[in-house]
């Protein structure tokens, strides 16, 4: 499947907000479309992010969307960017690896992180997004806090994130559905 191409028309046919073309073009020349989700997690190969974020996108509309509350274009930026901060983050290397049948050392391929801007997760992607658009509140709390218990401000007691589900239901519904994708729908193997 490509998931460069799916990914490209979803977010055409549902982001239209200013800022939003150039945003799109910006992606194109960093290693978005083939860097990985994760460094031994979820989807932890080549276009594994893009995947990923398709991903999180699928489940968080197929079963989170209510017509009458939800904003199609919200859910389509939430679900597709909420992860750009892993852009030019990952970078390609190998390790030594046993061979089971062979008994010998085998080079493969591996990724490591380059946080070249250390800038939070969630905070990060936010940041990253409104370079180019501007995000509602809903959405940009939403992206911030998609990692729930995992980010390390909710890890150290920061009791910001209740408040963010008690006030914006999409934060809850993004968080929800980055999880089922991560842990239910992809894929946890390392391939190149």
């Amino acid at each position: 499947m490509d998931f460069k191409k799916k990914f490209k028309k979803v977010y055409i046919e549902n982001i239209r907000r200013q800022g939003s073309t150039e945003l799109l073009s910006w992606l194109e020349t960093t290693d978005f479309f083939v860097a990985p989700a994760s460094t031994r997690f979820h989807c932890a190969y080549k276009c594994g992010l893009v995947e990923h974020s398709l991903g999180v996108y699928e489940v968080l509309f197929e079963r989170h969307f209510k017509e009458s509350e939800d904003n199609p274009e919200s859910f389509a930026i939430c679900g597709l960017l909420h992860d750009i901060c892993k852009t030019e983050f990952y970078k390609a290397t190998t390790r030594n690896v046993k061979n089971e049948k062979t008994g010998c050392w085998e080079k493969q391929p591996y990724f490591t992180i380059e946080d070249s801007f250390p800038y939070g997760h969630g905070e990060k992607s936010v940041f990253m997004i409104e370079r180019f658009m501007r995000l509602k509140t809903e959405e940009a709390v939403a992206i911030r806090w998609h990692m729930a218990g995992f980010d390390d401000s909710a890890k150290a007691g920061n009791f910001a994130i209740s408040i963010a589900y008690d006030k914006y239901p999409l934060a809850v519904k993004l968080a929800l559905s980055d999880f089922e994708s991560s842990y239910l729908k992809e894929r946890v193997k390392e391939t190149n």
